[in-house]
């Protein structure tokens, strides 16, 4: 499943969801690196 986690304040890194940590945050796996961030929530358009 692709996610969006955010990494600092201005920084979002989209990629495939490896695992969800117990603190709240996600790890997904881009060009065979492995990132952790706070995962974006989805916004909904009316």
């Amino acid at each position: 499943m692709l996610r969006t986690i955010a990494i600092g304040s201005c920084v979002s890194v989209q990629g495939l969801l490896v695992r969800q940590l117990s603190d709240g945050k996600i790890m997904i796996s881009v060009d065979g690196k492995t990132l952790v961030g706070q995962p974006v929530s989805a916004v909904k358009l009316s």
